[in-house]
Protein backbone atom coordinates (compact mmCIF):
# COMPACT_ATOMS: atom_id res chain seq x y z
CA UNK A 1 0.00 0.00 0.00
CA UNK A 2 1.48 3.35 -1.03
CA UNK A 3 1.47 6.32 1.31
CA UNK A 4 -1.23 8.96 0.91
CA UNK A 5 0.01 12.47 0.09
CA UNK A 6 -2.38 13.82 2.73
CA UNK A 7 -0.57 11.81 5.43
CA UNK A 8 2.81 13.29 4.45
CA UNK A 9 1.24 16.77 4.42
CA UNK A 10 -0.14 16.12 7.91
CA UNK A 11 3.29 15.13 9.25
CA UNK A 12 4.94 18.21 7.74
CA UNK A 13 2.23 20.52 9.09
CA UNK A 14 2.21 18.85 12.51
CA UNK A 15 6.01 19.16 12.86
CA UNK A 16 5.81 22.94 12.47
CA UNK A 17 9.21 23.24 10.81
CA UNK A 18 8.02 25.16 7.75
CA UNK A 19 10.31 25.13 4.71
CA UNK A 20 13.09 23.37 6.66
CA UNK A 21 11.15 20.08 6.43
CA UNK A 22 10.61 18.80 2.91
CA UNK A 23 9.93 15.48 1.22
CA UNK A 24 10.55 13.59 -1.99
CA UNK A 25 8.44 10.82 -3.40
CA UNK A 26 10.27 7.54 -4.00
CA UNK A 27 8.59 4.41 -5.35
CA UNK A 28 5.18 5.38 -3.97
CA UNK A 29 6.67 6.21 -0.56
CA UNK A 30 8.43 9.30 0.79
CA UNK A 31 11.74 10.44 2.30
CA UNK A 32 11.59 13.36 4.74
CA UNK A 33 14.44 15.87 4.71
CA UNK A 34 15.25 18.33 7.46
CA UNK A 35 17.68 20.95 6.15
CA UNK A 36 18.71 18.59 3.32
CA UNK A 37 19.37 15.58 5.62
CA UNK A 38 17.19 12.49 5.25
CA UNK A 39 15.74 12.06 8.74
CA UNK A 40 12.80 9.72 8.13
CA UNK A 41 10.79 7.65 5.70
CA UNK A 42 7.04 7.52 5.33
CA UNK A 43 5.97 4.07 4.18
CA UNK A 44 2.46 2.57 4.19
CA UNK A 45 1.16 5.67 6.02
CA UNK A 46 3.61 5.15 8.91
CA UNK A 47 6.50 7.41 9.94
CA UNK A 48 9.90 5.78 10.42
CA UNK A 49 12.54 8.00 12.04
CA UNK A 50 16.23 7.23 11.48
CA UNK A 51 17.57 5.68 14.68
CA UNK A 52 19.97 7.80 16.71
CA UNK A 53 20.83 7.80 20.41
CA UNK A 54 19.67 11.43 20.57
CA UNK A 55 16.30 10.50 19.09
CA UNK A 56 15.93 7.62 21.53
CA UNK A 57 16.67 10.00 24.43
CA UNK A 58 13.85 12.32 23.28
CA UNK A 59 11.33 9.58 22.50
CA UNK A 60 12.05 7.21 25.40
CA UNK A 61 10.66 3.76 24.76
CA UNK A 62 10.17 3.42 21.03
CA UNK A 63 8.94 0.71 18.69
CA UNK A 64 11.54 -0.39 16.13
CA UNK A 65 10.60 -1.83 12.73
CA UNK A 66 12.02 -1.85 9.20
CA UNK A 67 10.24 0.64 6.89
CA UNK A 68 10.46 -1.82 3.98
CA UNK A 69 11.63 -5.43 3.53
CA UNK A 70 15.38 -5.81 3.96
CA UNK A 71 15.84 -2.43 5.69
CA UNK A 72 17.49 -1.92 9.06
CA UNK A 73 15.32 -1.05 12.06
CA UNK A 74 13.95 2.49 12.37
CA UNK A 75 11.91 4.16 15.10
CA UNK A 76 8.26 3.79 14.09
CA UNK A 77 6.24 6.70 15.43
CA UNK A 78 2.54 6.41 16.12
CA UNK A 79 0.97 8.37 18.98
CA UNK A 80 4.05 10.62 18.93
CA UNK A 81 2.62 12.26 15.79
CA UNK A 82 -0.15 13.82 17.87
CA UNK A 83 2.36 15.70 20.04
CA UNK A 84 3.77 18.37 17.71
CA UNK A 85 6.41 19.45 20.22
CA UNK A 86 7.74 15.90 20.66
CA UNK A 87 7.66 15.28 16.89
CA UNK A 88 9.52 18.51 16.19
CA UNK A 89 12.18 17.77 18.84
CA UNK A 90 12.67 14.21 17.59
CA UNK A 91 13.15 15.39 14.01
CA UNK A 92 15.56 18.17 15.04
CA UNK A 93 17.79 16.06 17.29
CA UNK A 94 17.91 13.34 14.65
CA UNK A 95 18.99 15.82 11.98
CA UNK A 96 21.59 17.30 14.31
CA UNK A 97 23.03 13.83 14.99
CA UNK A 98 23.34 12.90 11.31
CA UNK A 99 26.28 13.92 9.11
CA UNK A 100 25.84 16.50 6.35
CA UNK A 101 25.14 14.92 2.96
CA UNK A 102 28.18 14.62 0.72
CA UNK A 103 28.24 17.13 -2.14
CA UNK A 104 27.20 15.65 -5.46
CA UNK A 105 30.06 14.97 -7.84
CA UNK A 106 30.28 17.21 -10.86
CA UNK A 107 29.72 15.40 -14.15
CA UNK A 108 32.89 14.61 -16.05
CA UNK A 109 33.45 16.39 -19.32
CA UNK A 110 33.60 14.15 -22.35
CA UNK A 111 36.22 14.73 -24.99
Amino acid sequence: MATDQSFVDYICEQAGLGPHLSYRKMFGEYALYLDEKVVAFVCDNLLYLKPTEEGRAVLGTVSEHPPYPGAKLYFRLGDELDDWHLLQRALKVTADALPRPKPKAKPKKTA
